[in-house]
């Protein structure tokens, strides 16, 4: 599962991918300084798993991960080819969610492509060009689709009557997401289609340093935009967080985010909320050779968390033993969770829950 970092030239994604993965993109002050996409592997920070590591002591500890995607600045005309529009666009296809950075700092030292900041106009020109692209692909679908609806092919029919919605609404500036539809629809017509203004999203405000904490007038101009999307608004200071991830020591990073008022760095909130948006959740396993978090789809079954694993796991799945992450901090070990009651067994139906530490039984 791949987050996708967009937006306008020269309003911090590569900085921000660079906070992110410790990787270091290429980052200038001029447009397309980043043409092929940068993939970072990045951990999910995660506070239970040094629990988990504290209590049972393992040789070794492996955090979960996301993978983000630096995709080249896009600009007004993409959709039609303008700058590396096509090259991105199908980049930004390829992600499961959308991180859009919206400049909302003013430095006269950092050129803006459109020579002025102002937040709103930039989303809307990405918004634009997205809802463009994905209308180009309806169009194509909507020719097959017609043809076979005259035959009185009744999928055909129903299929273009969603797509004759969605048509609408992109050229009324509305995007997929937005869109409301039944669960038969949404998943025979509208996800196989791989529309990009259906990716979820997430906005990221990137601010100065004055505004780390609470923001600015550019951000609140972004979140009365956006009230109507169900779309987080994230405020990260990127250059800001570009010089605490510049220090090597840990004691130094905490007075240098304590100094601006924040608890943790901002790329960590943005990590967890990218985890979030692709709808992904963790458990755990932990014994004293590794502790371990393992990422699953929210809504995951035990077989299928165990077949993260190994595909055997899932094949020969008996049943898991599962400790809720609480009981487990609570109560200080495996043993004494076993003690209390506190262990559960669970078969093939059962839904895995954030946070479960699972040991699988499995014969093959």
């Amino acid at each position: 599962m791949k987050a996708g970092i967009v937006g306008l030239p020269n309003v911090g994604k590569s900085t921000l991918f660079n906070c992110l993965s410790n990787a270091k993109a290429q980052s200038a002050n001029f447009p397309f300084c980043t043409i092929e996409p940068n993939i970072g592997i990045v951990n999910v920070p995660d506070p239970r798993l040094e629990k988990l590591e504290e209590l049972v002591q393992p040789v070794r500890v492996q955090p979960a991960t996301v993978e983000i995607v630096d995709i080249a600045g896009l600009v007004k005309g993409a959709s039609k080819g303008e700058g590396l529009g096509n090259q991105f666009l199908a980049n930004i296809r390829e992600t499961d969610a959308i991180l859009h950075v919206l400049r909302c700092f003013d430095n006269d030292n950092i050129v803006h492509v459109d020579g002025k900041i102002d937040p709103i106009r930039d989303k809307e020109t990405i918004d634009m060009e997205l809802q463009l692209k994905d209308l180009e692909t309806v169009d194509k679908k909507l020719e097959k689709v017609k043809r076979a609806a005259k035959t009185g092919n009744k999928e055909a029919q129903k299929e273009e009557a969603v797509l004759l919605k969605i048509k609408t609404s992109l050229e009324a500036g509305i995007s997929v997401r937005a869109l409301e539809f039944s669960e038969e629809d949404y998943e025979d017509f509208v996800k196989p289609s791989q529309l990009i203004t259906d990716k979820p999203v997430m906005y990221v405000c990137n601010v100065d340093e004055g505004a780390a904490v609470s923001g600015n007038a550019y951000v609140d101009l972004v979140r009365e935009a956006v009230k109507d999307e169900n779309a987080e608004v994230l405020v990260l200071a990127v250059g800001t967080e570009a010089d605490i991830n510049e220090l090597d020591d840990y004691e130094e990073r905490q007075m240098f985010l304590s100094d601006i008022g924040l608890d943790e760095p901002g790329s960590s909130k943005l990590i967890r909320s990218a985890y979030k948006l692709l709808n992904l959740q963790t458990y755990f396993t932990a014994g004293v050779k590794e502790v371990r978090a393992w990422t699953v789809d929210v809504g995951a079954t035990a077989p299928q968390a165990a077949g993260v694993i190994h595909t055997d796991f899932e094949k020969g799945f008996i049943r898991a033993e599962v400790i809720a992450y609480e009981d487990f901090a609570t109560l200080g070990s495996e043993a004494k969770v076993k003690e209390a009651g506190k262990m559960r067994v669970e078969g093939k139906n059962y839904i895995v829950k954030d946070g479960d530490v699972m040991h699988f039984l499995f014969n093959v």
